[in-house]
Parts: structure tokens; sequence; C-alpha cells
């Protein structure tokens, strides 16, 4: 298995649709010319952006969080450029970018820096071989302030790993309970 390239990367995205869209260059400054957290391609990875659908957990109700049956009033659904996520909270997004992923690669999603630097962490999560998808990224507060989230700016990293060999059975296979996310998607058994 060997981690792949920003060549690969532009490659597999313009040839097979990877991800749409597709950024192929590393974007740094909005159409304004104001400085973004980057996003798009990197040297061995690909920068995600999180799309303006935020669900913000809230205590109003003082349910208990339980993801054998999770209560959907946890969370306040919000739509905005901005996000601001309570002091130590959390926070779930959906991905700007829609992901098919071959069946020999691998990819793990990591926060960027710039964001885990102020305390908030992105989890770090596979998306397995054939997986298809809007991602649902879950944003983790841990300050004692509240943090700001910028939707269409960068905010985690994709790195693609290829296997030498194809996979046995994919998660499409197996039939996985996230194939074919298209928004913000809760916790499922």
């Amino acid at each position: 298995m060997s981690i792949k390239s920003d060549t690969w990367i532009r490659r597999m995205a313009e040839q097979h649709g990877m991800i749409e869209p597709f950024e192929p260059g590393q974007i740094r400054h909005n159409a304004e010319g104001q400085k973004i957290v980057s996003y798009g391609t990197s040297s061995y990875g690909y920068d995600i952006r999180c799309a303006p659908e935020f669900k913000v957990f809230t205590n109003i109700y003082s349910t208990v969080v339980d993801p054998k049956n999770f209560d959907e009033k946890s969370f306040v659904d919000m739509n905005s450029d901005v996000c601001i996520i309570p002091p130590n909270s959390c926070a779930l997004a959906r991905t700007v970018e829609y992901f098919r992923i071959p069946r020999n690669v691998l990819t793990v999603c990591l926060g960027k820096s710039t964001y885990a630097r102020c305390g908030i962490i992105v989890n770090v999560t596979p998306f397995e071989p054939e997986w298809e998808g809007y991602v649902t990224l879950e944003f983790s507060n841990t300050t004692p302030l509240p943090a700001k989230i910028y939707a269409g700016e960068g905010c985690a990293q994709v790195l693609f790993f290829e296997s030498d060999e194809v996979c046995e059975t994919s998660y499409k296979d197996r039939g996985g309970k996230y194939q074919g996310q298209v928004g913000v998607t809760l916790p499922k058994t």
C-alpha cells in the first residue's frame, strides 16, 4: 500500500470522478482576495471544505447521547457561512465535495492544523473502498470558549492509500449503512 501524490489525485478526480467538485490546486484566498483556510489538492492529499449545513449539539432537552437510539433533538440545525460551536461541545457538518472511492483505495480523513491549534478537532475517519457520498464531519470544540467553523473553506485533509490488490469485500459489497449519504447524516446502527 502506498500513499498517493497530487498527480495521482488529479488523475483520479478528473478521469474517474473520485472528488466532485474538484480543485486541482491549493486555494488560499477567496474571490475577494481575503485569506481563507486553504482547500484543494495538496502534495499528498486533498483539503476538503464543509458546506453551510450544520447540526450543533444542544442541551435544551437534557437528553442522553446514545448511538443506538440517537435523539435528533440533541441538535439545532443551522444553515450559515459560519458555525459557532459552544464551549466543550460538538457540531456536525457535511463536505462540499462528493467522493467515489475506488475499490483498491482507502482514505484517512484528518483535521487541519489551523483548526487543531485553536482546540477544534475533526474526527479521524476512513473512507473505505467503494464508499460513496458526502462526508459527514464531526467537529469537537475542546476549549472553554466558543469556536468558529467556516463553511466553504478547508477543514480537514484526506490522504489516499492505494493497495497492490483489490479488497475481497468493499464497503459497497457489504451494504454499508452510510453508503450514498447526501446530507449531514446522524448515527445509525
